[in-house]
């Protein structure tokens, strides 16, 4: 009881007050004052020393050196790892060509799509407002102005691949040392009614629009001409198409018979089609001024302020009359007002 006693004081004297009361150290039987213990807290050092420990001088657990060591180790691993990374890719591309593509064994035909870019492939707007046919004219006067006649007078480029459908214009093998390759001419006033140079609105103004239609483009790509008649629809049945690929679209549902209307086509030398000699495609870094044939389609009596789904298909080679292949579909709702409707029924 004495040595707790005088520990009792030597607490109260070391804090200088006689109000700090000591704590039990139930462990050792004996007393500790409680600024004491937060001093000897504080000199643990807590978080701090854990950054830091000026004793051991370690940064996070670990001195100076083993930061080194362990810091060398990581650069050599990971620059390794880069190494066989690059060197793999290396390897890959050594094998390929910068102009011919590696495997076309399996290439399926070319897709058939369409301007103008339609959300869903919805068409809609009234014929009276401007504004909703706004976003459709922009998207088809921007894609058609590279086929301008004043871009294509440069005969470096440029030559012309005749009047009439002919059959394919060879210029050289893919990998061969020709350099870059001379693009058949396709002047936009081909597409006369769907042109944009008299109408500026492609007939979206009279309810009557036009869609330009186009192959996407495939290196090394040949298409042909329909092989049996009887692979036609019967609108087609009676022409013939030597070296011309034709598009034909139709309705789409069974309820839209007759509301379609009258179609028409316009293209290369007056037909609507695909003429063979614009093929084959030597891709961007051989062919970077090759311009794809175009299809105009202007649909003439579309019913108004109904939904009508239409079928359009390029027929040839590789697509057949029900193949998934060359074909798109597209809705149009072309709206009226009851004022104009009565107007244009008078």
């Amino acid at each position: 009881h004495k040595e707790e006693e005088a520990e009792r004081k030597a607490c109260q004297r070391s804090n200088r007050g006689p109000t700090v009361k000591p704590f039990q150290n139930v462990n050792r039987g004996g007393y500790f004052c409680g600024a004491n213990m937060s001093a000897k807290q504080e000199s643990d050092g807590g978080w701090r020393k854990t950054l830091w420990d000026p004793e051991t001088r370690e940064f996070i657990g670990r001195t100076r050196e083993r930061w080194l060591k362990i810091s060398v180790f990581y650069v050599i691993f990971y620059t390794f790892l880069s190494g066989i990374l690059i060197g793999t890719i290396q390897v890959l591309l050594m094998t390929l060509s910068a102009y011919k593509p590696k495997y076309q064994d399996r290439i399926v035909p070319s897709g058939l799509s369409f301007l103008p870019h339609a959300t869903n492939f919805d068409i809609i707007f009234k014929k009276d407002d401007p504004s909703s046919y706004e976003a459709y004219v922009e998207s088809l006067k921007k894609f058609i102005e590279q086929y301008n006649d004043e871009k294509q007078t440069d005969d470096r480029k440029f030559e012309d691949c005749g009047a009439i459908p002919k059959s394919y214009t060879e210029r050289g093998e893919l990998d061969s040392n020709v350099g870059q390759r001379k693009s058949c001419r396709f002047s936009r006033s081909e597409l006369q009614g769907c042109s944009g140079e008299i109408d500026t609105t492609f007939g979206f103004k009279e309810g009557k629009p036009c869609l330009i239609v186009k192959l996407n483009r495939i290196v090394n790509f040949r298409p042909q001409p329909p092989f049996r008649s009887n692979s036609l629809p019967d609108a087609l049945k009676v022409t013939t198409f030597a070296n011309l690929m034709p598009v034909f679209c139709t309705y789409k549902r069974e309820e839209d018979k007759g509301k379609i209307g009258e179609i028409k086509y316009f293209g290369f030398a007056g037909r609507g089609g695909f003429p063979l000699q614009y093929y084959p495609y030597y891709g961007k870094m051989l062919h970077p001024n090759y311009l794809q044939p175009l299809v105009g389609v202007k649909f003439t009596n579309l019913t108004m302020n109904k939904e009508l789904k239409v079928e359009c298909r390029v027929y040839g080679g590789g697509y057949e009359k029900d193949s998934r292949h060359g074909v798109f579909y597209v809705h149009f709702t072309v709206k009226q007002n009851f004022e104009s409707l009565t107007k244009t029924l008078q």
